[in-house]
């Protein structure tokens, strides 16, 4: 309902409706029809309604334990293509309604903290594997990461320019090496790579 009629369309009563519940009942859930699309979001982004956070759950073992620096970035690309995928339609909704209304500026700020945190876990793990480049701090680092995950630049290049979701997930991640840490065509192996070898 959200993404067919935008935020102010989307009236309580219509939600319950498509539902088959009462309005009583989805508010009794949610509360507030923007702590609505909120609980929506978190289940959009991660693909389920099991109430772990994005950087709890199993893929970030497997991408903490990537021996190289590419395949590090493709498994972290490959969980964000698809929760953009998911999630940017009603994100931006957010975004647009947020001008003028308190309760989603509210939540728009705290849905750009939380891609913040995560864009720094992301920057965290890169360090451990290799420098960041040559005058790039870590600020700047998790900036860039913040910028790329936006997902309005997901929309405009898949919606606008009709980018497939696997060329998304290569961009990001071929640009994540790129801008952060430089050549990774020859990647250095991690310490658990080196580990292995002797």
């Amino acid at each position: 309902m959200f993404l067919e009629r935008g935020f102010a369309g989307s009236t309580m009563r219509v939600i319950a409706s498509r539902a088959g519940v009462s309005v009583p009942t989805v508010e009794l859930l949610f509360g507030t029809k923007g702590r609505l699309l909120k609980a929506a979001i978190d289940v959009a982004i991660v693909g389920d309604d099991e109430p772990v956070p994005v950087l709890d759950r199993s893929w970030t073992e497997a991408a903490v334990q990537a021996d190289t620096i590419e395949e590090f970035l493709a498994t972290v690309a490959s969980v964000l293509g698809p929760a953009q995928q998911r999630s940017a339609g009603l994100v931006l909704a957010v975004f647009e309604a947020a001008v003028s209304d308190t309760e989603l500026a509210e939540l728009a700020r705290e849905m750009t903290a939380q891609r913040a945190t995560t864009a720094g876990w992301i920057v965290e793990q890169l360090i451990r594997k290799a420098p960041l480049r040559d005058g790039c701090s870590r600020q700047e680092a998790v900036d860039t990461v913040w910028i790329l995950m936006d997902p309005a630049v997901f929309d405009r290049l898949t919606r606008q320019r009709d980018w497939t979701l696997q060329q998304y997930q290569r961009w990001f991640a071929g640009s994540v090496g790129r801008l952060l840490i430089g050549d990774t065509s020859s990647p250095q192996p991690t310490a658990t790579a080196r580990r292995r070898s002797t």
